[in-house]
């Protein structure tokens, strides 16, 4: 690095010597540690404006995986079957780092995710369905997410207070992931034990709306072979503007690291999360005009609530045989338990009186309010095995990774039994007639009088109303090999053995109930193939243009947490034979380049793709909650071109950037009205872009924009319901950080900084439709010790 004073390294950061075991990283590792001290004081000039590196890059808690000198740049991504650099492997790859993601603000998964093109959110089945909901390019992805490789079944809130970096990938990834990942899969890599450094670093913050949040990390080295990492979280704010709706998640992640011999290490991890929330449902859609209600009070219950709990334990072994061939063994047992009961407001006609309701009489405008619930229990376990090899066949040196994975899930479902005592302020007609409700305005347009008190509802545990099972075996090759010095080939296959089961109630016209009134056992046993191929070329030295084929499958029930339902993605059957039909099948195409520029710490890419989704499952009486299926009726296609850019634009100005310009449409449907309809929450435009200016050694400032196109409602992978969607937005929002002295920085960001109404995504039917948060800011002080 250019005229960077070298100095001593503060004992608080001191490297461990070690002769054996080098990890891959430390390098970049060992060298920011050396520098962490002259980047770190504001008092100390003998860096140059004019040769500045971006000072996050000089830290000894610095991801691993990301570029010297780029914190906004991954060099690669944690999955050690990807054997190739972001800039080498041919597919659209998107690497949220730590730096980034601290400096922008965001910490639940959801919200970092919300923030990056070609993603939209989702509301869940009956309100909010446990947690987090995503669509990747039009797809339903709220299944296809992984922490370290493995995948991490059910819906639940997700955190990122332990995460090194969220690696998004885009299109379908089945010879990796194995089912699902129809649109793309997301990856949380975790926070580990290394035995490089001590270090300590406590973030406490405060804000406006009742925030705070307060973790810690910290690294310690027990002796040359072990070390132990842990974090720790404790946060809690109110919803800006919809208080008495807020958020609370206390965490703790441990990391234990040693190495047995050169060739043998051994790290293992315990994870522990709660979330416990007040939630709110937002608003809701006009159906008369198709608008939002905008400036709707907020009317979460005193009873509301949205709890998860995880706990997980993962050990991972790796093991060197010799210089080109290794192994690495993940294995991990968890258990997630969630829940809810949320209320729902709908747009409605009320009345004062019974004999006006009855009448139809001096109605007025209003909002009534409904009960959302359900209980959920998780309890999975698997293993992945790899064997990484480099070996000559043929005169060519051959990237080798032969894989098998066993993953046995399981998911409970079940409900809450509910009574109001409240008393009932309005009457409203519905399909069962008059009958006496809670609406949250009065006759004059103003809230009602203990808004938040109204239903006081009494709740106990209800019966399980499904029982999920799937239990997977799978085996995998995949390839890279270089031709010449320009032509790289990649590919792999792999083939999934699958014993699938669901008991649930059989009731093709209706709801499921509780079981075992009157359980049916839906079961399929069964195996895949799915693979990827393709060939890139090196038009420069550090540019290069690819061509990919892709493949994923999805099972016809696959979705663990909406039971029979098939109009949410449930099981979905032919009244007169409960059978399974086939699974549904994706390709995908994708023609892209990847150009490495400004020494290596800027990465540029560009890709057009298709997908198309074939065999899809249908539910065509439209009611939404009933069995009944069409099989494999359906086919739709997303087509597009996304951008994206990271890294630094200058020694002093770093970047994370992304568009995506997508089209979306039904190519066959049993209903022929749905042909040519784009697809649900499919956003056709959507960019992001996070800027961050180094303006001194002590000083930066930044910002983000984030940009979506409307929206329509219904459910994933199906048409949409044009009559029902949330409008376009465009968000921004500002950050600033000063390094006060070695040790101490503070940071400021300010959320949606012109307090822009915006609207996250609403449900099918228009009945609650999820509003972004309002202006916000949070003060942080990161000190080390």
């Amino acid at each position: 690095m250019d005229n960077i004073t070298m100095v001593s390294t503060p004992a608080h950061t001191q490297r461990k010597n070690r002769t054996a075991g080098f990890a891959p990283g430390t390098l970049a590792l060992a060298i920011s540690g050396a520098l962490m001290a002259s980047a770190a004081t504001a008092d100390e000039t003998s860096i140059a404006l004019d040769k500045l590196k971006i000072e996050e890059s000089l830290t000894p808690d610095t991801n691993p995986y990301a570029v010297p000198g780029a914190p906004y740049l991954a060099d690669r991504v944690s999955d050690p079957r990807r054997t190739r650099s972001l800039a080498e492997t041919p597919q659209t790859i998107t690497v949220l780092t730590a730096a980034e993601i601290s400096d922008s603000g965001r910490s639940d998964l959801r919200e970092i995710l919300d923030g990056q093109p070609g993603i939209t959110l989702g509301t869940g089945e009956n309100g909010n369905a446990f947690g987090d909901r995503y669509i990747i390019r039009g797809h339903e992805a709220r299944s296809d997410i992984f922490i370290d490789g493995l995948r991490d079944p059910g819906m639940t809130v997700r955190e990122s207070f332990a995460v090194e970096q969220v690696e998004i990938s885009k299109g379908p990834s089945s010879s990796f992931a194995g089912r699902g990942t129809t649109g793309g899969a997301v990856n949380s890599a975790t926070k580990r034990a290394s035995t490089e450094y001590d270090f300590t670093k406590l973030s406490a913050g405060i804000g406006t709306d009742n925030y705070h949040r307060l973790t810690l990390d910290t690294n310690q080295v027990i002796d040359y072979d072990t070390a132990l990492r842990a974090n720790i979280l404790d946060a809690q704010e109110d919803v800006p503007e919809r208080s008495p709706a807020d958020r609370e998640r206390i965490g703790a992640a441990l990391s234990l690291s040693h190495q047995f011999t050169d060739q043998l290490e051994m790290t293992a991890d315990y994870y522990h999360f709660e979330g416990n929330d007040s939630p709110d449902l937002g608003t809701y859609i006009d159906r008369s005009s198709g608008k939002v209600v905008r400036n709707i009070p907020a009317y979460v219950q005193d009873e509301d609530f949205l709890e998860s709990q995880v706990d997980t334990f993962t050990v991972r072994m790796g093991y060197e045989i010799n210089p080109q061939t290794r192994i690495v063994n993940l294995t991990r047992y968890g258990t997630t338990d969630n829940g809810y009961i949320t209320t729902g407001a709908r747009g409605t006609t009320a009345y004062s009186t019974l004999t006006d309701a009855t009448n139809d009489a001096n109605g007025y405008t209003s909002a009534s309010l409904s009960t959302h619930q359900g209980w959920q229990e998780v309890e999975y376990f698997a293993n992945q095995l790899n064997l990484l090899t480099t070996q000559e066949i043929g005169g060519l040196d051959h990237e080798l990774v032969i894989g098998a994975e066993y993953s046995n899930q399981s998911v409970l479902n079940g409900v809450y039994n509910t009574s109001s005592s409240g008393s009932a302020n309005c009457f409203t007609v519905g399909r069962s007639g008059v009958g006496e409700s809670y609406c949250i305005t009065d006759a004059d347009g103003n809230t009602v009088a203990g808004v938040n008190h109204l239903m006081q509802r009494d709740i106990t545990r209800g019966d399980a109303d499904s029982d999920w099972n799937v239990e997977t075996l799978s085996l995998s090759l995949m390839d890279t090999v270089d031709l010449t010095d320009r032509w790289t080939l990649f590919g792999g296959i792999r083939h999934d053995y699958y014993d699938y089961k669901t008991t649930a109630n059989f009731d093709p016209d209706g709801r499921s109930g509780p079981l075992p009134s009157a359980p049916h056992d839906f079961t399929d046993k069964g195996g895949y193939w799915n693979g990827h191929m393709g060939a890139s070329y090196d038009i420069t030295p550090r540019a290069n243009i690819y061509a990919s084929f892709s493949t994923a499958t999805n099972l016809n029930g696959g979705e663990s947490d909406v039971g029979t339902s098939c109009g949410y993605g449930g099981i979905c059957v032919d009244a007169s034979d409960p059978q399974l039909g086939d699974p549904e099948r994706t390709q995908s195409w994708e023609l892209g380049t990847k150009w490495r520029l400004q020494d290596d710490r800027l990465l540029a890419t560009a890709a057009l793709f298709q997908i198309t989704k074939n065999d899809v499952m249908e539910q065509p009486t439209g009611d939404s909650y009933s069995t009944e299926g069409s099989l494999n009726t359906g086919k739709n296609r997303v087509e597009g071109i996304e951008l994206g850019l990271a890294g630094n634009l200058t020694e002093r100005l770093s970047v994370q950037a992304g568009l995506a310009v997508m089209n979306a449409e039904v190519l066959e449907s049993v209903n022929a009205d749905n042909v040519g309809k784009t697809l649900a929450n499919f956003a056709d435009k959507s960019a992001s872009l996070l800027l961050k200016y180094q303006a001194t050694p002590a000083f930066a400032l930044g910002g983000s924009a984030t940009y979506e196109s409307a929206r329509y409602t219904g459910q994933p992978d199906t048409a949409a319901n044009e009559d029902l969607g949330v409008p376009e937005y465009t968000v921004f929002d500002a950050f600033a950080s000063y390094q006060v002295n070695r040790d101490l920085k503070f940071r400021l960001n300010v959320g949606n900084l012109f307090n822009k109404d915006y609207y996250l995504a609403a449900y099918r039917s228009g009945s609650f439709t999820y509003i972004g948060d309002k202006r916000n800011a949070q003060l942080t002080m990161e000190y080390s010790f």
